[in-house]
């Protein structure tokens, strides 16, 4: 807690600038593209996801303005929040009260993971992204996250619990003393 594992997570998509170094994506400085194209790249899952009072197509567009009916379905699908879609009334048409009130923190997270994955980003960054879920949850997003890897995704998570970081990511870095380091015997 209080590490800098926010701050490091939000250079990325450059909501700080870095003071020293460079934050390099696909080769390029980030500080030399676009907002537009930098933000194009990258799908971002914060650590409260956010909905918007609509039905959880209009949500689901936020990522995607064109998006049509079947990509929504398929990026809920794959972000494990069909399944309890479907058990709603009004399926995709099912309001959504502001900030999510209506549903669970985990189906607003895998809802918030959908939304990024209709960017269909290179990267995708999620702050604490097993928060508000519990062990059948967790396990859907690990599934989740192996399923991007196979699609070729570069998956950034910041998270508390070393355990899941472990399991879902290729490399972990801890941050000690404000320094960012490779944790070495991870895989």
């Amino acid at each position: 807690t209080g590490c800098g594992k926010f701050t490091v997570v939000n250079l990325i998509p450059r909501f700080y600038d870095v003071t020293e170094g460079e934050i390099l994506v696909d080769g390029v400085d980030v500080r030399k593209m676009s907002q537009h194209t930098l933000h194009s790249k990258l799908g971002y899952v914060p650590q409260k996801g956010v909905l918007f009072s609509g039905t959880i197509k209009e949500n689901m567009r936020w990522g995607n303005k064109q998006a049509t009916d079947e990509e929504i379905i398929e990026a809920c699908k794959i972000a494990q929040a069909d399944e309890f879609i479907q058990e709603f009334k009004d399926g995709y048409d099912t309001k959504i009260e502001r900030g999510g009130a209506n549903v669970s923190g985990g189906q607003r997270q895998r809802l918030c993971i959908a939304r990024a994955l209709l960017m269909n980003p290179k990267i995708l960054i999620l702050d604490e992204p097993f928060n508000g879920l519990d062990q059948s949850g967790i396990e859907e997003i690990h599934q989740l996250f192996e399923e991007l890897r196979k699609k070729g995704k570069t998956i950034l998570l910041a998270s508390h619990s070393a355990a899941d970081i472990s399991r879902a990511c290729d490399c972990v870095f801890e941050i000690e003393d404000g320094i960012l380091q490779e944790k070495s015997g991870e895989s």
